[in-house]
C-alpha cells in the first residue's frame, strides 16, 4: 500500500508521517498550497512559505519522497467563493468542513493518486472503522479535547474508504512526546488557527474583498418584546407539550412553527420632533419603545454571526451584548444584553430530507420514524441529547435543552448514543452517522 500523507508542517501531520512509516509503509509526503492572497491575514506574506519549509524538512528527516502541488484554483472556487456567497446572504459557513470535502479528500486525493498512491493521511483526531457488510464508520478521536471528527462529517463512504487517520487512537500530549523523540522539526510548532490554508483572519477585511460595507442599525431587543410576542409563548407552549408527551404528539405544523427563528421585524421605530434648547431649536428623535432601541451603527449585517461579541463597539451595559439575529436584506443587526438573553436559545431545528447527508447511505430513516442522537451544531461542543423525526419531506430535531446560537450555514454533526449510558467511559466512542447544513 502506497500512502500520501498531507504534509501542512504542523507536528499532528508529521506524527502521523512518522507512524507510519514505522510500520513498514511506501509513504511519501506533499503540501498543498491552497491560498495566495494575503489581503486580511494577520500574519505575514510569507507563511505558507514557512509551512512548506518544515514540511520538507520533516520529509527529508524522515527520509521519505517529497512534492508540492498547488491547488488554489480550486481552493477559491470550492471553498472561497462558497464562502463570500454564503455571507452576502446573512449565512456562517464553515470552510473547514467543504476543505475536507472537496480539496483534501477530493482534488489532493486525485493529485495523490496519480501519483502512485492508493491512501491519503492527515493528522486529524479521529478514527474510521470497517463494518461487516463492508462499509466505513465514523468515529471520535481518542483525546476528547482533540476530536476533529465534526471537519469530516460531509465525507462519502469512498472518501472515507481511501483516508487514514494514524493519530487518531492518541492524546496531543502524546504526539508532542513522539515528535520530540524523533526529532522532527515541527515539534515545537503551535496548532494552526483561522480559515483552512487561509490563516488566521480579520474575517471583516477578508470579506470585504467582494462584499461591501454599508451602514446600518444595531437594535437591542428587551425582555418585554418576549413577553409580548405571541410567536415566543407559541414555541414555549410547544416546547412543554413536547417534554410532557414526547414528539410523536406534536403535529408538522407545530414543529414547522418551532423550528421558525423568531424574526424581528415587527420592532419598528417611529420618530417626533421636539424644540430643545433656550433657543427651542426643532429636532427629531425615536419615540421610545419597549421592545428595544436602536443601540449603535455596523458596517454591514453580513459581517456578522450568531452569538458574536465582538466588533459592535457599543458601551453602557453591565453585561455584554450579544449578535441574536441578523436581517442582511434589511440590514440590520439584532443584539440581546447578557448570556442568558432569551434570544439566544432556540430548540429545534428542521432539515431538508434531500439535504442530509449519511455517513452510511442505509442508515436514513423513515416517514414517522422517531431516533435518538446526540448532536453538535459547532465545532468541540460538547454533545447534545436530541430527539429526530421525519415528517414529510423534513426531518426535526428537538435538542433536550435549549441550544444557544444554532447559526444558519454551520454543519449539525449527528452521532449514535454510547451503547453504555450508564457507564459512558468504558462505552464505545459515538459514531458520527449523519451531517446537515442548517438552514434557518
Amino acid at each position: 500500500m502506497k500512502i500520501c500523507v498531507g504534509l501542512s508542517g504542523g507536528v499532528d501531520s508529521s506524527v502521523a508521517a512518522l507512524l507510519l512509516k514505522q510500520q513498514g509503509y511506501d509513504v511519501f509526503g506533499m503540501f498543498m498550497q491552497n491560498w495566495h492572497d494575503t489581503e486580511g491575514t494577520l500574519h505575514g506574506d510569507c507563511e505558507w512559505e514557512e509551512d512548506r519549509f518544515v514540511a520538507e524538512l520533516v520529509a527529508r528527516k524522515l527520509r521519505i519522497p517529497f512534492y508540492f502541488v498547488d491547488l488554489s484554483k480550486q481552493y477559491r472556487q470550492r471553498v472561497v467563493d462558497y464562502m463570500f456567497s454564503e455571507y452576502e446572504h446573512g449565512r456562517t459557513p464553515n470552510p473547514d468542513v467543504l476543505c475536507n470535502r472537496e480539496i483534501k479528500f477530493d482534488a489532493f486525493l486525485e493529485k495523490a493518486r496519480s501519483l502512485g498512491a492508493t491512501h491519503v493521511a492527515t493528522g486529524h483526531y479521529c478514527r474510521k472503522r470497517r463494518n461487516p457488510d463492508g462499509s466505513w464508520s465514523l468515529l471520535e478521536g481518542v483525546d476528547p479535547g482533540k476530536d476533529q471528527s465534526y471537519f469530516l462529517c460531509q465525507l462519502s463512504q469512498e472518501q472515507l474508504e481511501a483516508a487514514i487517520f494514524p493519530i487518531g487512537d492518541l492524546c496531543k500530549d502524546e504526539v508532542r512526546r513522539l515528535a520530540a523523540e524523533a526529532d522532527l522539526p515541527s515539534a515545537d510548532r503551535k496548532d494552526s488557527q483561522g480559515i483552512c490554508f487561509v490563516g488566521k483572519v480579520d474575517l471583516p477585511v477578508f470579506l470585504q474583498q467582494k462584499l461591501a460595507s454599508v451602514e446600518g442599525d444595531v437594535v437591542e431587543v428587551f425582555d418585554q418584546y418576549y413577553q409580548d410576542s405571541a410567536k415566543y409563548r407559541k414555541d414555549e407552549e410547544i416546547v412543554r407539550k413536547f417534554r410532557s408527551e414526547g414528539i410523536e404528539a406534536l403535529s408538522t405544523c407545530e414543529l414547522e412553527e418551532l423550528s421558525t427563528p423568531i424574526n424581528y421585524s415587527d420592532i419598528k421605530f417611529e420618530t417626533e420632533t421636539y424644540r430643545s434648547g433656550k433657543k427651542h431649536i426643532k429636532k427629531t428623535r425615536y419615540k421610545a419603545n419597549p421592545w428595544g432601541v436602536i443601540a449603535g451603527r455596523h458596517e454591514g449585517a453580513q459581517f456578522f454571526t450568531l452569538g458574536q461579541r465582538k466588533g459592535l463597539a457599543i458601551g453602557g451595559h453591565k453585561d455584554p451584548l450579544f449578535v441574536i439575529a441578523t436581517d442582511v436584506a434589511s440590514n440590520i443587526v439584532y443584539v440581546g444584553e447578557g448570556e442568558s438573553h432569551k434570544g439566544l436559545y432556540r430548540s429545534c431545528i428542521r432539515f431538508p430530507m434531500d439535504e442530509l447527508h449519511w455517513i452510511c447511505p442505509g442508515a436514513g430513516m423513515s416517514e414517522g420514524e422517531v431516533r435518538r442522537f446526540r448532536v453538535r451544531i459547532r465545532y468541540r461542543q460538547p454533545l447534545q441529547y436530541a430527539t429526530a423525526i421525519v415528517r414529510g419531506d423534513s426531518l426535526f430535531v428537538i435538542f433536550d435543552e435549549p441550544q444557544r446560537s444554532i447559526t444558519p450555514g454551520q454543519f449539525a454533526a449527528f452521532h449514535t448514543l454510547p451503547e453504555e449510558e450508564s457507564n459512558p467511559v468504558d462505552a464505545e466512542a459515538p459514531e458520527l452517522v449523519l451531517s446537515a447544513v442548517i438552514d434557518r
